[in-house]
């Protein structure tokens, strides 16, 4: 436990992931999703995540602490990757981990959806669609704001329980949206859309 941990009512443990045989740490807070270990969606995500070019620009959309953002900003160490999170410990611990592994590569910002995240588009967007946010809230800011901000040739990763499957399904037909399932498992689905 770090210095800043020790000091810190909100912190729990630290959990590990492993990414292409990089061990990565981070401290979590009790309230914060995913304090017991890393989510399998994220492991899942990770796992079956591929570009054909590195990307340049990442987001990781609803960072929680980081373990997405902070992998992929190990990863591909040449990239800027903005991670950004609507709940202000998120953010705290996401900056804390991003330091703890390393992850100069990395800026965390607090933003409700897409308001406070650097302008421009993204090469790679990620996300772990939180599950209780809502029908309208899922297809705002985890469907159509993203594939807005797409550059040309991007591609936008997400993994979702697998309980959300038939609203992901519809919200894609409404928009006009094609939504790549590329894996099912244990109990989340990861989805693929590209610009």
């Amino acid at each position: 436990m770090g210095p800043e941990a020790a000091l810190d009512p909100y912190f729990k443990k630290r959990v590990a992931l492993v990414d292409g045989g990089e061990r990565l740490e981070f401290e979590v807070a009790h309230t914060l999703f995913a304090s017991h270990q890393v989510d399998s969606g994220t492991k899942l995500l990770l796992r079956c995540l591929e570009t054909e070019q590195p990307p340049q620009r990442i987001l990781d959309l609803g960072c929680g602490y980081g373990a997405l953002g902070v992998a992929l900003a190990r990863r591909f160490p040449e990239a800027r990757v903005v991670m950004a999170d609507s709940n202000l410990l998120a953010v705290r611990y996401a900056r804390r981990n991003a330091a703890l592994n390393g992850a100069a590569n990395a800026e965390v910002v607090g933003s409700v959806a897409l308001e406070e995240v650097p302008a421009g588009e993204y090469d790679l967007i990620v996300a772990n669609v939180p599950a209780k946010i809502g029908d309208e809230a899922i297809e705002a800011e985890f469907v159509r704001g993203p594939r807005g901000r797409l550059a040309a040739g991007g591609t936008y990763w997400f993994v979702a329980v697998s309980g959300l499957n038939h609203l992901l399904k519809r919200i894609g037909g409404r928009q006009e949206i094609a939504l790549r399932q590329v894996r099912k498992r244990s109990g989340h689905t990861v989805y693929r859309v590209e610009a």
